[in-house]
């Protein structure tokens, strides 16, 4: 089981909201890093410094995949087949597995994304 992180999560994490830091260290602690993409750190990361400091933390124990050509033209097919307009979502969807949580401040598009990918995730609203 992976826990997936999208920009809502790390937002949630910058403003401090403690269900989602105790989701991330209940990961940490079996031994398991959340997983995210690096279109999602382009929609969040701002230098981290001042309020981000809690986000430039939570990346350094993420693992963040590259969003690259196989990723992109996954998360492409996947918007064709769920109609869908949001790359950055779909590829999130395109890297999880039966059984993972998505922590999401977009569940209901997030939703029809893993429906079309026939991917069964546990959606956590953010």
């Amino acid at each position: 089981m992976s826990l997936i992180l999208d920009a809502g999560a790390f937002i949630a994490v910058e403003r401090g909201d403690r269900d989602i830091i105790a989701l991330v260290k209940r990961e940490r602690l079996a031994e398991r890093s959340p997983l995210t993409h690096g279109g999602v750190v382009g929609q969040i990361w701002r230098g981290g410094a001042g309020r981000q400091a809690g986000v430039a933390r939570l990346l350094a124990g993420v693992d963040i995949k590259p969003l690259d050509e196989t990723l992109g033209k996954r998360a492409g097919v996947l918007l064709g087949q769920g109609g869908g307009m949001d790359a950055i979502d779909a590829a999130l969807v395109c890297l999880a597995s039966d059984g993972d949580e998505l922590l999401t401040s977009d569940p209901a598009d997030l939703r029809d994304l893993a429906q079309a990918a026939g991917v069964h995730i546990d959606l956590i609203p953010v």
